[in-house]
This record gives structure tokens, C-alpha cells and sequence, in this order.
């Protein structure tokens, strides 16, 4: 069973929000979250592990099968694994994103994503709300450089980039600001193991 609660943050902290469905979660997962925690200047950083993907047709594994999964592959001590948008009762980025800023009205959020969302980040509900509202840090993973780079939000975005040398002030940016980086990367996906069969909603080893 699923026990939900809200996790803290002290006033003035950075966190850093990585949002997903998590179906499965995967050392993927856990590598860009490391790279990103580093590399932007965070002080936390919360998965938010989604009850469903507006943008996908299927739904995922039942949530408390995600959310345990999800901490049995992610261990660390400013890691936090929540089911925030479930309590909040939002699903897209920029309502869950409003009422986080609700709800920590002192804290610092940077949202974090993968090069293949940014290269598909003008599909989302009120992206450029998203984007005006939070500093983005992009990670990069195999394949996905030059159609990030190219897309539509980083394009329109270009003049509020910070250059990849100066990424650790993404986390007291003022927003717009986003920032991509280049990380040595582990080429897994959860389309990928789902298709092998290798996920029932089961919690994977690391």
C-alpha cells in the first residue's frame, strides 16, 4: 500500500524536480539525476513519479508498484522519491509545477529532463509557461543531442541559455533560464525493458 507525504525542504534550498512515469525506473533514471544534482547546483531532488502521461496512450503500472520500485533503484540521501502530483491532483507539468509554488513558496524548483523531452517539449500543456516560470536543466542521453537542440523551445529559447561551463548558477537562475549539458550516459530505457518483457510493475534490481 501506498503511504503519501509530503517531503520537506528547507527555506531558500534548490530542488530539482525530475518528473516521469517511472515505467519501470532504472539506473538511467538514477544516473541523470546524479549528473544533474551535480552539475546544476541542487540541493535536493524530488522524483515525481506521475499517476499518468498526458502525452501517452497507455497507462503505466499501477502507482505504488512505480513509487516502491522507484525507491528500491534510487538511494540516496537528498533523493526523495513522491507521489506529489497524486496529493496535488495535477498531472501536467505546469499545474504540478503552480502547485509546488504553492506549496513551498520559499523553496528554489528547477525542473529536470532528459534531451529526447526537450526535443518534444512544445507538445506540453503551457511549455512556455514551464519555462518562464523555472530554470530547466536538460541532460543529455544517447541519440538525443541534435534533436534537442534543434527543437522548437530551444530555438525559441536561445538567448536565456546558460553556456554549459557556467551550469552550476542554473539553480539560482532567474527564470527563463535552462541549460543543457553533455554527461557520459547509460543507454537503457523503460520503453526498452517493458519490450523485453523485463517489467510487470515488479521492483528491479539495480
Amino acid at each position: 500500500m501506498l503511504r503519501s507525504s509530503i517531503p520537506y525542504a528547507r527555506s531558500g534550498q534548490v530542488v530539482g524536480l525530475f518528473g516521469g512515469s517511472f515505467d519501470p525506473p532504472h539506473p538511467g533514471h538514477v544516473h541523470v539525476t546524479l549528473e544533474a544534482m551535480k552539475a546544476f547546483g541542487l540541493d535536493r531532488v524530488w522524483w515525481l513519479v506521475s499517476p499518468g502521461n498526458p502525452l501517452k496512450e497507455r497507462g503505466p503500472a499501477p502507482l505504488a508498484r512505480r513509487v516502491n520500485a522507484a525507491k528500491t533503484v534510487m538511494r540516496h540521501p537528498r533523493v526523495e522519491v513522491t507521489d506529489l502530483e497524486a496529493l496535488t491532483g495535477t498531472r501536467a507539468t505546469a499545474d504540478t509545477l503552480a502547485a509546488l509554488r504553492r506549496l513551498y513558496p520559499h523553496v528554489k524548483f528547477v525542473w529536470l529532463m532528459g534531451a529526447d523531452n526537450l526535443a518534444q517539449f512544445h507538445k506540453w500543456k503551457d511549455w512556455r509557461l514551464i519555462m518562464d516560470s523555472v530554470p530547466v536543466g536538460v541532460v543529455a542521453r544517447p541519440g538525443d543531442r541534435i534533436s534537442a537542440r534543434m527543437s522548437p523551445a530551444a530555438r525559441i529559447y536561445a538567448k536565456y541559455r546558460i553556456d554549459g561551463q557556467a551550469r552550476h548558477l542554473l539553480g539560482r537562475a532567474q527564470a527563463p533560464a535552462w541549460c543543457f549539458i553533455n554527461a557520459p550516459m547509460i543507454n537503457v530505457s523503460s520503453t526498452e525493458i517493458r519490450s523485453r518483457g523485463d517489467w510487470s510493475g515488479r521492483v528491479l534490481p539495480e
